[in-house]
């Protein structure tokens, strides 16, 4: 049972750039010698101060520096936080995608949506199949999560055997497919693992992960208690078990069942036509079609239970939806629990359902895709792995899985918790940090990728929080002023009541430019806008105790 790392090969480097010390944007290189090999490419949301922000993408700069040893993708599950930015990275790293058989088909899906889909190399893999990437072997491995086809890697390298589990739960009831498989994880324990990747999602929750199956009996008592409506179910668009069970339970019922949201709509049409959900004899019709059918039955399945404000759900909820109009005849049903930091977007759809007068039902009508705290242990039993490193959480969900991992009899100086950018160094007996690259977040706004930075961002901050004001002048070659300066604000006062404060900035800019060139005969116009800058700054402050954004604006003549 080989653990140890050969000190004669290449040293390994494991080295995240995202997916450390945060929910989503995960992804992991993996180099030795002239081989890197990138595991996930997913996205993150904006948090609330990002503002214009539409999705943040990881910076893999590291990665195009060294594209010549890229060797390629290899896609644990099809969740956005694993795929998301695939999109936008192969544009910089045009490499083949590896993946399993639904998650390469909604990757196709995004690369099509992209204009990218003949441009990309995409390779479906099977369970327990190995590739080759350079000086890498990598062998796919079934487990359960929330959305079909989810893989572990086991990863064979000059230095040993790496596991990697993506997001995992152990589930002996599937709703598709076979359980995970945890004969192949003690296969590896026998061979020896020199290290274990494992998800920290549910790392400080006790006990086991339920079942997916368990929330069919939860459908059925919620259909049946509301019979006499019309339900409208929100769930997450990738979570294709638990839609499968919400038509397996409406079918049960004789309703109808129609699906709302694009992302939902593509990633169930990708599932039906690779057979990864199955669909009773009409009971999924177009959304259209169902006003040809009783209210009472009907069912939408729609997206937006985390509360986004442009989500199908929201639209319904605020009355803009074209074709959808919540009333007292709805009930409304969140199959999923609101990811830490989204509780107010759902409260404030939750208020607008009511206030039309539709049920709301938070009935335990979800369970997690991830392993809690036995079943995480059960991993490490059987791949006893010599190196432990806790992935896919924020720092305290990895600092949890740290006392499992020692609890399972990990040595302590044999665990380590890394955060974006770090250099995790295998060389023999050896294993220790051994730098840090460039990482951190890229924001997508609009069209533009990368081209809001963190200048932008604090610009952005500011004009939000203090508004903005706009000194502009018109000045002759004798540096006389002939115009203005005209004052317009936004967000700092309402200016038909703030007169005396305007009038007096007024002032302030033409004493500003009279001290400015009595001192210098030939000035620079841009040491001029900085002292009326910071002049009419300071001013405003004492006054208002407010910073607006202040941009003086020169116009010449001759």
């Amino acid at each position: 049972m080989k653990k140890t790392g050969n000190a004669d090969a290449p040293p390994l480097r494991i080295i995240p750039l995202g997916g450390m010390e945060q929910i989503g944007m995960n992804i992991t290189a993996l180099e030795c010698a002239d081989s890197i090999m990138i595991i996930d490419c997913g996205l993150g949301f904006p948090e609330d101060d990002m503002y214009g922000v539409d999705l943040v993408i990881p910076d893999v700069s590291y990665l195009v520096e060294n594209i010549d040893k890229v060797k390629g993708f290899v896609i644990t599950h099809g969740h956005e936080d694993h795929i998301g930015a695939l999109p936008y990275i192969l544009r910089q790293l045009n490499v083949p995608v590896y993946a399993t058989k639904l998650t390469i088909g909604i990757i196709e899906h995004k690369l099509e949506e992209h204009n990218m889909l003949d441009l990309v190399t995409r390779k479906v893999i099977t369970f327990g199949q190995t590739i080759t990437l350079g000086d890498f072997h990598v062998e796919f491995i079934r487990t359960n999560h929330s959305i079909s086809d989810a893989a572990a890697l086991a990863i064979y390298t000059p230095q040993g055997i790496i596991v990697h589990t993506g997001d995992f739960k152990v589930d002996y009831t599937p709703i598709y497919g076979d359980a995970i498989d945890l004969q192949r994880f003690g296969e590896l324990g026998k061979k020896g693992v020199l290290a274990l990747m494992c998800d920290s999602t549910n790392a400080e929750r006790p006990g086991f992960t339920p079942s997916e199956r368990t929330v069919g009996q939860t459908l059925n008592n919620i259909f049946e208690a509301q019979k006499d409506k019309r339900l409208i179910v929100a769930t997450f668009a990738s979570n294709v078990d638990r839609v499968q069970q919400i038509i397996n339970t409406a079918h049960r019922y004789g309703r109808k069942c129609a699906v709302e949201g694009r992302s939902m709509v593509n990633i169930i049409q990708t599932a039906i036509e690779l057979e990864r959900l199955s669909v009773p004899e009409d009971t999924l019709v177009d959304l259209d079609q169902l006003r040809n059918y009783p209210q009472e039955q009907t069912v939408i399945i729609t997206t937006g239970s985390q509360g986004e404000r442009l989500a199908a759900l929201a639209r319904m909820a605020n009355g803009t939806h074209k074709k959808v109009m919540i009333g007292p005849r709805d009930a409304i049903l969140f199959s999923s629990h609101p990811i830490p930091g989204n509780e107010k977007a759902v409260t404030k759809i939750t208020n607008e359902i009511f206030q039309k007068g539709a049920d709301v039902i938070f009935q335990d009508a979800h369970v997690s895709g991830h392993a809690c705290q036995e079943e995480i242990k059960l991993i490490y039993a059987l791949t006893r792995p010599k190196y432990a490193i806790p992935v896919h959480g924020e720092y305290k969900h990895l600092k949890a899985q740290a006392k499992i991992a020692a609890q399972m009899g990990v040595e302590k100086d044999h665990i380590f918790l890394l955060a974006s950018g770090d250099v995790f160094e295998i060389r023999g007996d050896k294993a220790d940090k051994a730098g840090h690259v460039q990482s951190g977040f890229v924001f997508v706004d609009g069209l533009g990728v990368g081209d809001v930075g963190n200048v932008v961002l604090r610009d952005r901050q500011r004009l939000a929080d203090d508004g903005i004001m706009l000194l502009a002048l018109v000045m002759d070659g004798e540096n006389r002023v002939v115009s203005g300066p005209e004052i317009v604000t936004r967000g700092f006062v309402y200016v038909k009541e703030a007169d005396e404060l305007l009038e007096d900035i007024h002032m302030l800019v033409d004493d500003t430019i009279c001290e400015f060139y009595e001192k210098e005969n030939v000035g620079s116009r841009s040491r001029l806008k900085n002292n009326i800058k910071e002049a009419v700054g300071e001013y405003v402050w004492k006054k208002t105790k407010r910073r607006p954004m202040v941009l003086p604006v020169i116009m010449d003549i001759d």
